[in-house]
């Protein structure tokens, strides 16, 4: 007769609940990262694009239409024409439309290009030969190459709802380079192993990551650094700054003279966009006008303005917005495209031609200063070649990090269908305090992205995985 063996004593300890490991962390973050690049990816192919014609509007432009942007002088010896003749010259081509600007030609051999706004509205660049005051022909600054570059970058030519988009995808693009970052460390050595074995995709995973990794931090710059253009959390932060006494941007109140102006945003300084004369206590410069039996007219015209900002340390070229009335003022913007802290403003007096009030840098407000500094990085011009050598680098390695990730997926893609073969995993929050404490940080901080990540969870919570086919699509956990 055998005896069974005696059966183990059943412990009366508790079970103790495993903890999730740097496996279940890694997995979740890169589940967030794979779901994140659908909205992000599309995204910053479009800034990324974008931002690169953008960088090198000046060249491309004038490649695009040498009729209208390039000239030859006739002689050695020709002289440009005065300022004053070439206005008149647009006045003449084009009477029923109001001048609002003029911009010195950038460099020998371009035109002297002069913003208008046509009895309909409509704004147009007109171009002018500046040796026969010719009048060339005019674009709508809106429908050039550039042009449009700039209303996909900022809205994708779709107003509010593109802006939001545009932000929207821009937070999230902060979350994808953090999580990028976690896996790039913490994957490292699996990496070296794969990539060491040969195995099929292992050095285009490597690529992106190393990519990614450099890249990075400069992204993470430009996003953040783009986020006072958008309509919400810029709007926001401009209000609290506004409470505050501060502001995110520079405010001259003698800009223009017209109260609901605006200037180009392509001009060489930060704060060239809508000039708000009733947010600040600051008189608005105006000309003096003659007294009554005084004999003579104007005695300053664009010319006048322009020697006279000059005499004030102005730097070449210049752009003069035009007074709007009869007690408007000249306003002369100097070049500072290569130095935000050279941003500086002269308003002249229409008559008399003297300066009666400078506007520059010195005079920002503290935040609008970190700005100004923030977007001549952000638009590749603080430090000249470098700077556009920068971030021309900049884009083309976001362009290769877009189009790697989905390479990545279609090689490791499951052959079973119904499943998008993102990896399972969930978030660790109850777990770890400190990654919840950072992920309401990051939505309080971004609340378009926290309103997301809220909508997300009910979603996936209350339809994803009651629904049998949902759930396997997107592999719930």
């Amino acid at each position: 007769m055998t005896t069974a063996p005696p059966r183990p004593a059943r412990s009366t300890a508790p079970a103790r609940r495993s903890r999730p490991g740097a496996s279940g962390m890694f997995r979740a973050f890169w589940r967030w990262h794979f779901y994140a690049s659908f909205l992000v990816i599309p995204i910053l192919l479009v800034l990324a694009v974008t931002g690169l014609i953008y960088l090198f509007r000046f060249q491309l432009e004038p490649l695009l239409h040498p009729d209208l942007m390039t000239v030859s002088a006739p002689s050695e010896t020709a002289i440009q024409q005065p300022y004053a003749n070439q206005l008149a010259a647009v006045e003449r081509a084009y009477p029923d439309a109001t001048v609002v600007s003029m911009s010195e030609p950038r460099e020998d051999g371009r035109s002297t290009v002069f913003s208008v706004t046509t009895d309909d509205g409509a704004a147009r660049d007109v171009f002018v030969n500046p040796y026969g005051a010719e009048v060339l022909g005019s674009l709508d600054p809106d429908r050039t190459v550039s042009g449009i570059a700039v209303l996909l970058h900022g809205e994708l030519m779709s107003g509010t709802v593109g802006d939001l988009v545009i932000e929207l995808g821009a937070c999230w693009a902060i979350v994808m380079a953090l999580t990028g970052y976690y896996l790039f460390v913490r994957g490292w050595k699996a990496r070296r192993r794969r990539l060491a074995k040969g195995a099929p995709g292992a050095r285009l995973r490597s690529s992106h990551g190393v990519v990614g990794a450099v890249v990075g931090v400069g992204l993470l710059f430009l996003l953040v650094s783009g986020l006072p253009w958008t309509g919400l959390w810029g709007a926001k932060v401009q209000e609290l700054a506004t409470a505050q006494g501060s502001s995110l941007w520079s405010e001259d109140h003698g800009a223009l003279s017209d109260p609901t102006s605006s200037l180009d945003e392509s001009l060489p300084h930060s704060h060239s966009v809508e000039v708000p004369w009733g947010m600040g206590e600051s008189e608005v410069p105006r000309s003096t006008a003659p007294e009554d039996g005084e004999e003579g007219r104007s005695v300053a015209n664009l010319d006048t303005a322009v020697l006279a900002a000059a005499d004030a340390g102005l730097r070449h070229p210049m752009t003069i917005a035009l007074p709007a009335d009869e007690e408007g003022v000249f306003s002369v913007i100097g070049y500072a495209f290569d130095a935000p802290s050279d941003e500086r403003t002269v308003h002249v007096d229409r008559y008399g031609g003297e300066v009666v009030s400078t506007y520059g840098f010195d005079d920002y407000p503290v935040l609008a200063q970190v700005v100004a500094q923030g977007i001549g990085l952000h638009e590749g011009r603080s430090f000249g070649t470098w700077s556009m050598v920068g971030t021309t680098l900049m884009c083309l390695a976001i362009v290769f990090s877009c189009v790697t990730g989905p390479l990545m997926w279609w090689r490791r893609r499951p052959s079973r269908s119904g499943s998008m073969g993102a990896p399972r995993g969930r978030m660790p929050l109850r777990a770890t305090p400190l990654l919840m404490v950072g992920l309401v940080t990051l939505g309080i901080f971004l609340p378009l992205f926290g309103l997301s990540v809220l909508a997300i969870l009910l979603l996936d919570q209350l339809v994803v995985r009651r629904v049998p086919a949902l759930a396997g699509w997107f592999d719930a956990a």
